[in-house]
């Protein structure tokens, strides 16, 4: 059954959902012009999700190419975007539902992650022949399984803004002889931050995925600590570890408090933004140097709310336009229900049941395969412990720098040692 307006036009909606990336407005804007030109009408729906589950339709407006045709440029979203859930439950999918058809939509384009995708493909299940749905991929932490390991929009220009921002802070811890951590955003996965210290040259990464099973945060403060040492037994007193903020996901959570009040997101998720994981971390390094006898100034750095609004790079702002052509071109040719990918320079549409974990009914989470030559050459770079350093010569020669013994020393960085070994 085809919705029509009163003229005959069918209309196709765009939504954002989850957190911003850039590149957001170059797909709105190739995804509406794209529909235009072929003679639909096109409306952006603002927030997300959010009024469309209060049964509103009045938070929509109508898209024309003079609209859009320059947005591309910019960082943010024209529609702004929400975390609304509308998948909670049945009802509430049913009322999403219900306004979409209200407002005579025939085709949705949802821009979102791992959430918004799973909330759009119980849309296009529940629609089926009637809306026809496509997800663009995004976030700026890379996590998304696409084919061919394809990067998700945003990622690049985050990579590049970010690593821009760890270099200022190398000069700074320099200059000043401090070490930096900067914890950077990636919910469940290190990409982002790997990335961003590999691109940069930062003195470490530490990424939830190097650690084997379950670890306890004194690993991460060990690995970080046990590299300071070791910087300093080669005459260097500062540095600067990109932390990536999933740890706190991965940790047992006993060890890890959480601001008073915090609450989880609509999809059940801690708000990473409430784990003091900086200071936490801070404070448990300070603590360890200087029960070693090492005096070492340590300052805490959030890198994650700049990130994503930033204005897009060209890679970006390229990739966008493809991605929202793609995704016109795909529900126009009768398809629904899919993911928009791009493998070899061609517009992949991506059956969700291929992406999605059949136990949790939830998108998978690509995370770092620490096996591959990315990783190691990333981790060669790195100034940290590795099993050889807690060996004659080298042990005695690092741990001089405390006030441990060899065999203390080797005793106490071991076990983080083991756990992140390669």
């Amino acid at each position: 059954m085809s919705q029509r307006d009163n003229d005959g036009q069918q209309t196709l909606a765009i939504l954002v959902g989850g957190g911003p990336a850039p590149g957001i407005n170059g797909v709105i804007a190739s995804a509406a012009i794209e529909a235009i030109n072929c003679g639909l009408r096109v409306i952006g729906v603002r927030e997300g999700y959010r009024w469309l589950l209060e049964g509103d339709t009045s938070h929509t407006v109508e898209l024309r190419i003079a609209d859009v045709s320059r947005i591309h440029f910019n960082g943010g979203s024209i529609l702004r975007t929400s975390r609304t859930n509308p998948a909670r439950d049945e009802a509430s999918l049913q009322r999403v539902i219900d306004t979409l058809i209200r407002l005579r939509v025939r085709y949705l384009v949802c821009i979102g992650g791992d959430d918004t995708t799973y909330g759009a493909a119980k849309i296009a299940e529940h629609t089926v022949g009637r809306i026809g749905v496509a997800t663009v991929p995004k976030t700026i932490d890379n996590d998304l399984p696409l084919p061919e390991n394809a990067q998700s929009f945003g990622f690049e220009t985050a990579r590049a803004v970010g690593a821009t921002i760890i270099e200022s802070l190398m000069e700074d811890a320099r200059t000043t002889g401090r070490w930096y951590l900067a914890v950077t955003m990636g919910r469940k996965a290190g990409s982002l931050a790997l990335s961003m210290c590999k691109s940069a040259g930062a003195t470490l990464a530490v990424i939830p995925e190097e650690f084997h099973g379950k670890f306890d945060l004194a690993m991460v403060v060990d690995t970080i600590v046990g590299a300071i040492v070791k910087r300093r037994s080669m005459g260097r007193d500062n540095g600067v570890a990109v932390v990536a903020e999933g740890i706190a996901e991965q940790i047992d959570p006993a060890s890890l408090p959480v601001a008073p009040g915090s609450e989880r997101d609509a999809y059940g998720h801690v708000h990473i933004a409430d784990v003091p994981l900086g200071t936490l971390l801070r404070d448990r390094v300070r603590a360890a140097l200087k029960e070693m006898g090492v005096d070492a100034n340590v300052v805490a750095k959030d890198i994650g709310y700049e990130l994503r609004c930033a204005k897009p790079v060209p890679f970006d702002t390229e990739y966008t336009r493809t991605l929202g052509y793609g995704a016109v071109r795909y529900l126009l040719e009768g398809g629904s229900g899919a993911l928009i990918a791009i493998t070899g320079g061609r517009v992949t549409p991506v059956d969700l049941a291929q992406i999605t974990d059949p136990v949790t009914g939830r998108v998978r989470v690509r995370m770092v395969d620490v096996s591959t030559e990315s990783y190691r050459v990333a981790r060669s770079y790195m100034i940290r412990l590795e099993p050889r350093d807690l060996e004659e010569p080298s042990l005695s020669r690092i741990a001089v720098y405390t006030n441990l013994g060899p065999e203390a020393f080797k005793a106490r960085f071991l076990p983080a040692v083991q756990a992140t070994a390669v």
